[in-house]
């Protein structure tokens, strides 16, 4: 499957969880070399007698050869949608994606997993103007690694039963209980890891982090060893939460298909999902984009983290325009430590780290303590099999690069050169400082001018960062290498220095040797700032539960915080719309709304014949030499255009319709905020509405010349005087291959 947005305190443990599960996938496939598929039936049919089961081992048994169903079937979809997974060889895929029941077969890829002050930040205060009762009644299913039952996030205490629209079950395995906050609970076997998934208990902390995040209660007096502290919540503290366990030592589609599943049959309301592919997947390959459809058609709103790929551009993979894509930025919360060198000299450090070392340690470089075994390149970067580990007992090493844990087993701590943009602290399981190349020179030539270096790493602290929010430089860009022209990512949400609620099975720096244990952790990721806008998107349902998934959507989009290029050097392919803005979401005036059909329209405008759509919605008559739409002409909540002519020069128009939801009598007129580059008009340049409700139509022609290699961004606002509806415009030219 695809990468998701995982969190970045895994990230050092990525190589070796990939060399180990792709030695544990090589030994979970049967000797005849059977693969694991998804076989995709489609819509299920509205038949009370159809065995979903029953229909799909008579499809197995008409094709396998050698291998007996017991030990080929691996799971049945057959609550929100029609398939199964399989063990299947070559022959037996080609046999059975030949039946005329079959829509598609694809392979189970393995995908990626992708706060005391961030809900202030965002301007949703604890004293925020609520809808408690409406809340409780929102469910939030979050399909991730499972969660921790027993943390406070997830007490029920002052909840009543969970809503009456509930069709979920408590199976989380053995000693593991749900309540009236944590209302469900399913775990799924990881089919290509020999592994046996017994429980929806979290064992990494990453599932436990973004349901807290999300949906969890209010925790007062929550702390990381004294660096920050607060009270700990998610964007709907009185909502309710269902987690389905799709990741445990890997994520693979057929589990991710089989949470959609079930979330979408058991009658959840939002669902958020930190996990993703390395690069976009056609949205008929993309079992995160086919299940969040079939949530789209019971009205769920899917929301996808963006991806942790950095600031490549094309690197976002959730481009699906029925899901709504996240990508991750700072607030004016920044954790920094400091490095104090023998000669007076003070740098600031970009690291999460909780020791206090009360005096100065010699330093050594890697490359004077080697072992003689490695070259002076790994040396240099302190490589964990390169270091004699007695010459650095009681000193500080300093490492060309980010060291990993195992190469500290006997020094007092490091100093390392952190290579990439400081943006992004990691929790380190030692006293560690990461600096910016510059500042590591600094000690290096400190290093080099005398015979006896000493330094002293101070604890982390918390200072105040006046220019957030800035996208996170982790953050995967777009533009949407599917459809040029849907804007990905969406928005952008909080992702940096997150401190949510963690398993205690799992070490706050992902460093096996690292023995301490937290109950609420700090991590970094567009893992953290998808649950963000899930929570946000949650606080906007409770105030319109009547909304569709798009209304939804569109709301977060046209009110988000005005962000520019200093924020993010990619403009609005770094962050979207904007920076989310949940109370003023709440009151958008304006909604840009499409319908299921619209979906599909946009999909034959796109190129899709009408079997690859039934790949993504499942049973469907098409006319798509009829009804398709320039997918420019798409009403989505931005307008974006890649300009191919060689000199620059380019002219488009767009067709856009909105729906008045403010007030029922009400005139919007247009503006644009100035762009020199960009000569732009609308037709008409005033909307009157008579009701809610009604939809009004207009056009929009940008024209004007782009240079190679650059971006030109502007706006259209619609504002009656007290609603400003404001939608992102970007036309970008990209450097000739």
């Amino acid at each position: 499957m695809a990468k998701y947005g995982y969190s970045l305190m895994f990230y050092r443990l990525m190589i070796s969880i990939f060399i180990l599960s792709s030695s544990l996938r090589c030994k979970a496939i049967d000797n005849d070399d059977r693969k694991v598929y998804i076989v995709y039936m489609g819509s299920l049919p509205d038949d009370a007698l159809y065995s979903p089961t029953a229909n799909h081992i008579s499809l197995l048994q008409g094709v396998l050869q050698g291998s007996s169903v017991e030990n080929s079937l691996i799971t049945s979809y057959k609550r929100s949608f029609n398939g199964f997974a399989a063990k299947l060889t070559d022959t037996e895929r080609q046999r059975i994606a030949e039946m005329k029941e079959v829509v598609s077969v694809f392979p189970s890829r393995n995908l990626k997993l992708q706060t005391t002050r961030s809900w202030d930040f965002i301007g949703l205060h604890q004293k925020a103007k609520r809808n408690p009762t409406a809340e409780s009644n929102i469910i939030v299913g979050v399909i991730d690694s499972g969660v921790w039952p027993e943390s406070d996030s997830f007490s029920d205490k002052g909840f009543g039963p969970p809503p009456k629209k509930w069709k979920g079950v408590c199976s989380g395995g053995d000693n593991f209980t749900c309540n009236n906050k944590l209302i469900g609970a399913r775990f799924y076997q990881q089919s290509l890891i020999k592994k046996t998934t017994t429980t929806a208990r979290d064992t990494e902390g990453h599932g436990s982090h973004t349901a807290s995040t999300a949906a969890g209660n209010i925790v007062n007096g929550v702390t990381f060893f004294g660096i920050v502290r607060g009270a700990a919540r998610g964007g709907v503290p009185s909502a309710r939460i269902a987690v389905y366990k799709a990741c445990d030592g890997g994520c693979f589609s057929a589990s991710i298909l089989a949470a959609f599943d079930d979330a979408i049959a058991d009658g959840v309301d939002i669902i958020t999902i930190s996990i993703g592919a390395d690069s976009p997947l056609e949205y008929d390959q993309d079992p995160i984009a086919i299940g969040a459809f079939h949530g789209l058609k019971r009205g769920i709103l899917t929301i996808n983290s963006a991806g942790n790929s950095g600031s490549s551009l094309g690197s976002v993979s959730s481009v699906a325009p029925w899901m709504m894509t996240v990508a991750a930025s700072s607030t004016d919360r920044r954790i920094i430590d400091k490095v104090v060198l023998g000669n007076g000299k003070t740098l600031i450090g970009n690291t999460v780290n909780t020791f206090t070392m009360n005096q100065s340690f010699p330093l050594v470089y890697g490359k004077d303590v080697t072992n003689g075994v490695c070259v002076e390149n790994d040396t240099r970067s302190c490589v964990e099999l390169c270091i004699n580990q007695t010459a650095v007992k009681g000193k500080i090493l300093l490492c060309d690069r980010p060291p990993l844990a195992e190469a500290l087993t006997n020094a007092t701590g490091s100093i390392y050169n952190k290579l990439v943009s400081s943006d992004t602290p990691f929790v380190e399981a030692a006293p560690t400082s990461g600096l910016t190349p510059e500042d590591y020179t600094t000690v290096q030539t400190y290093f080099n001018s005398t015979k006896n270096a000493h330094a002293n790493i101070l604890k982390s602290e918390v200072i105040t960062d006046s220019a957030a929010p800035r996208v996170a430089s982790f953050s995967s860009r777009g533009p949407n290498l599917i459809t040029r022209e849907i804007l990905k990512p969406d928005i952008t949400a909080p992702g940096i220095d997150i401190l949510a609620a963690f398993s205690p099975l799992a070490s706050p720096s992902s460093f096996s040797g690292d023995l301490r244990r937290v109950k609420y952790n700090i991590v970094s990721g567009t893992s953290m700032s998808c649950p963000h806008v899930a929570g946000a998107a949650a606080y906007v349902k409770s105030f319109h539960p009547d909304w569709s998934p798009s209304a939804i959507k569109s709301s977060l989009m046209t009110t988000a915080w005005v962000m520019n290029s200093t924020q993010s050097f990619d403009s609005e392919f770094g962050y979207g719309a904007g920076h989310v803005n949940p109370v003023k979401a709440i009151d958008p005036g304006l909604v840009y709304e499409n319908s299921q059909e619209d979906y599909i329209n946009f999909l034959c405008g796109i190129g899709y014949t009408e079997d690859r759509i039934r790949l993504i919605y499942g049973e469907y008559n098409s006319t798509c030499h009829k009804v398709s739409v320039e997918p420019k002409n798409f009403n989505y909540p931005a307008f974006v255009h890649q300009v191919v002519e060689d000199d620059g020069s380019f002219s488009v128009d767009y067709k856009r319709r909105v729906k008045n939801v403010g007030l029922a009598n009400s005139t919007y007129k247009a503006k644009f905020s100035p762009n020199s580059k960009l000569e732009m008009k609308v037709e008409p340049e005033v909307l009157s509405f008579k009701f809610l409700n009604e939809e009004k139509a207009f056009n929009v022609t940008v024209t004007g010349v782009v240079e190679s290699g650059t971006i030109q961004s502007s706006s259209i606002i619609w504002s009656d005087g007290t609603h400003s509806v404001r939608t992102p415009i970007v036309i970008f030219k990209p450097i000739p291959s």
